[in-house]
């Protein structure tokens, strides 16, 4: 099965009220397992980039000038994500700012039933624990040494080795993985061979069975016959 993993970075938290998308980064999956396909595009917001959202991408109105606009990437974003589900966390927040966008490009909108939400699954699994990518990298033990600041690539990466996590991790389909990940054996089950046992009544039963037909006052229809 065929899924993507990404993430967007913004202006801000609100596209309605004049916040843009500036970055977008998407892993190709393969039976949750990365392809090794990616897709990373840097986009002009059309306006500048607020410092407080600089201090958590590191993404200033300078590096975008001369990037392409949204609507100048748009059919190459969508010829990668296709028809395969999207993967993100907090993907609704993901979701507004794409569909935002693809609308003011006069694209079709992505439907959110392609969506499948970390958030919400990591909240399933873990109720009560926080469920930031970070907390969720240290709970799985992935490497997050280079998450210094947000970013829209890496952080579709890291999700995606969350994502196979949060499904099962690598021996959800019941198989053994060696340590090299080399060689792969599947689970058998060993059943001890058991004789049948007797079901056919040995002479003496039938004797007392008889002997008890014997003693009843009403003969049984069958040796009415």
């Amino acid at each position: 099965m065929r899924e993507v993993v990404f993430d967007t970075e913004t202006t801000g938290f609100d596209p309605d009220k004049g916040d843009r998308l500036i970055e977008i980064g998407c892993v190709e999956l393969f039976d949750r397992l990365p392809t090794g396909r990616t897709l990373h595009l840097l986009v002009n917001p059309e306006r500048d980039v607020p410092a407080a959202a600089v201090e958590v991408h590191g993404i200033t109105t300078e590096m975008l000038r001369d990037k392409p606009k949204f609507r100048e990437i748009a059919d190459e974003f969508l010829a990668f994500i296709g028809d395969a589900p999207l993967v993100a966390h907090n993907a609704e927040f993901d979701f507004r700012f794409i569909n935002w966008e693809l609308r003011n490009a006069g694209k079709d909108i992505v439907s959110t039933r392609r969506m499948v939400d970390t958030l919400e699954i990591s909240k399933r699994k873990f109720p009560g624990a926080k469920a930031t990518l970070d907390m969720l990298c240290n709970r799985f033990g992935i490497d997050r040494s280079a998450r210094v600041k947000h970013g829209a690539l890496l952080d579709a990466q890291l999700l995606a080795e969350v994502y196979l996590e949060l499904m099962g991790g690598r021996q959800s389909h019941l198989e053994l993985v060696s340590e090299a990940n080399e060689t792969v054996e599947q689970i058998k089950i060993v059943r001890t061979w058991r004789a049948p046992r007797p079901h056919e009544a040995s002479e003496e039963e039938l004797a007392a069975h008889a002997a008890f037909l014997d003693k009843m006052k009403k003969t049984p229809l069958w040796r009415q016959a």
